[in-house]
């Protein structure tokens, strides 16, 4: 039995087929939706009492206060300090080209003036405060706290709240390393939907922010998803997912790596490989049946690979930008020749990974652009998290006195059609006799 869905562009099912493999939803049913719902409430009208309530009781702690559960800076500094200075290297290097990238990103406010002395323009300022919420315990990722804190920090706000779940008292040193590293102001022991309303509503002890960035469990992506409108969110992601488009020139054990690379994340992951030769996704199936013993993960691959998994035959490279820019992968690699003109044709993906030599391992890590990314194919109208999340924008408009008049002509007749009697004397107060 093979351990992976073979499709060919070819048959006649084959979109059908397609879009019923892409096909993901939320398991966010009616006990989730009703349990979520309840700890917002409590949290919004019981603060910081319904917070340790709710951590003590789903994270298996034994906190009397807030501040039992609030970290402070100095145990921050700690971690760091902790370090092997081969990791602290690694995760400062990182920081560093993961600011570098997002430094080129910032937003600047801009203005003109008009022939009559009309100022217009667009002031940029960064939002107040933002909430990062990190998973914690043993599905930990220090590099999720990068990506969040980073750009945050690039945009210039001026305070970065991190909540992070501690289940059982557990605490990843790498994550509050991170956190320092990063400039992260204020860290909470806090996970779950208790952390979101905490984060969207406030409470006596953690501040209300403008906005909540980073992922989470099914009850912390169906949290966002209620809070939204109170503050922003960034995105409600599905499953890690990863599209490889290949010439059939790479060795085959590279490319079934890069599809464990995400597989490896959870049961629900996707990974699939294009490619216009039959004969190498054989070469590949047989490097994945080779490789798959040796990984840690390797019934988490198994289950992922078999349930969301395909290797896919196309006509040419053609039909493989096609397929690509139908399924719009958070993640593509181009493993081809010419991948920068390839990248060129491609319309939706969330991060494009060009060449051989690119794994997007690297992209998770340390080369620099954010590797959050819409999913589920949310690429067609989504974009990676950056700077300008934390950036928002004011329309500015100062208008003349000769411009007030000329404008306030064109404004008062359209009032008039709208038949918005103060709209259009409002605008003719101001016109030049």
């Amino acid at each position: 039995m093979s351990l992976i869905t073979r499709l060919n562009a070819a048959d006649a099912d084959f979109r059908a087929r397609l879009d019923a493999l892409l096909a993901w939803e939320s398991v966010s049913d009616d006990h989730v939706f009703k349990a979520v719902m309840e700890i917002l409430h409590a949290v919004k009208t019981r603060g910081d009492a319904a917070v340790v309530e709710y951590t003590n009781r789903f994270d298996r702690m034994s906190a009397a206060s807030m501040a039992e559960l609030e970290i402070p800076p100095a145990r921050l500094a700690q971690a760091a300090e902790g370090l092997s200075p081969v990791r602290r290297q690694a995760l400062e290097q990182a920081a560093a080209r993961i600011r570098a990238y997002h430094e080129r990103q910032r937003m600047e406010s801009w203005r003109y003036t008009e022939a009559d002395g009309t100022v217009l323009g667009q002031q940029v300022m960064p939002l107040d405060r933002a909430g990062l919420y990190v998973p914690g315990g043993k599905a930990a990722y220090p590099s999720s706290v990068l990506m969040n804190a980073i750009p945050a920090k690039v945009a210039g706000v001026p305070e970065l709240i991190m909540v992070v779940p501690t289940p059982d008292g557990e605490v990843n040193e790498l994550v509050l390393a991170a956190a320092h590293i990063a400039g992260v102001d204020r860290v909470f022991a806090v996970g779950g939907a208790q952390a979101v309303a905490a984060l969207a509503y406030g409470t006596e002890t953690v501040p209300q922010v403008d906005k909540i960035v980073g992922p989470g469990n099914i009850y912390v992506a169906t949290a966002k998803r209620m809070v939204f409108g109170a503050v922003g969110i960034d995105m409600i992601a599905g499953p890690s997912e990863i599209l490889v488009v290949c010439d059939g020139k790479t060795d085959p054990d590279w490319i079934a790596m890069d599809l464990f690379s995400q597989a490896e994340h959870d049961e629900d992951a996707q990974s699939i490989l294009v490619c216009p030769d039959a004969g190498y996704l054989d070469q590949v199936e047989a490097s994945i049946e080779k490789l798959l013993h040796d990984m840690p993960r390797a019934e988490i691959i198994r289950t992922s690979l078999k349930d969301r998994g395909a290797l896919i035959q196309v006509r040419d490279m053609d039909q493989a930008v096609e397929v690509a820019n139908h399924i719009a992968p958070e993640h593509l690699e181009l493993s081809v020749e010419n991948a920068e003109e390839m990248a060129g044709r491609i319309r939706h993906a969330g991060a494009i990974f060009m060449g051989r030599y690119t794994a997007e391992a690297l992209g998770d890590y340390c080369a620099g652009p954010n590797h959050v990314l819409p999913t589920s194919r949310t690429a067609r109208f989504s974009s990676p998290l950056g700077v300008y999340d934390f950036q928002k924008r004011t329309s500015l408009i100062g208008c003349s006195a000769d411009g007030a008049s000329e404008l306030g002509k064109i404004a008062a007749e359209l009032a008039h059609g709208e038949g918005l009697t103060a709209h259009a004397r409002s605008a003719e107060y101001r016109i030049k006799d």
